[in-house]
């Protein structure tokens, strides 16, 4: 270790640069909501708890503009995949 550090050429900000299509937010969600899905991640072994709330906000986006039959047909097949 150093006895001094030289930081006049240091800059200020995130260490990786944010992609272009995300945006930084503060959001409060309930422990257990990030417990699950951080568990999720460990039972992958890898992976972002952030992404998959990410995607199941996605999910649950596209399938509020389905038309309505076809949320029936959805909800159907799955069913009837399960109940065999």
């Amino acid at each position: 270790m150093k006895s001094n550090y030289d930081f006049r050429k240091g800059r200020r900000g995130a260490v990786l640069p944010v992609p272009h299509n995300k945006i930084r937010i503060t959001i409060r969600l309930d422990q257990d909501v990030v417990d699950w899905y951080r568990g999720q991640v460990e039972k992958a072994g890898a992976g972002s708890y952030q992404t998959l709330i990410n995607d199941a906000l996605r999910d649950w986006m596209q399938h509020q503009q389905e038309p309505l039959e076809d949320t029936l047909r959805r909800v159907l097949r799955e069913e009837l995949v399960t109940t065999h």
